[in-house]
């Protein structure tokens, strides 16, 4: 591989603050489906703490 072919590939994965580049991101949402169960997981507890706080921790 010659050095232009490395900084172009390095130029096109730039990445991002979560340490994925952009054009991975786009790829890998193609593949996983949305929402998937860790996203259910994270809303509903999300939801049972809002709850919790609401009514004053009592559950």
């Amino acid at each position: 591989m010659s050095a232009g072919q490395e900084r172009m590939v390095l130029a096109v994965h730039v990445r991002g603050l979560d340490g994925m580049c952009v054009g991975c991101r786009a790829w890998w949402s193609q593949l996983v489906p949305y929402p998937y169960w860790q996203v259910d997981w994270a809303t509903s507890w999300q939801a049972r703490t809002t709850t919790t706080r609401f009514l004053g921790g009592v559950g």
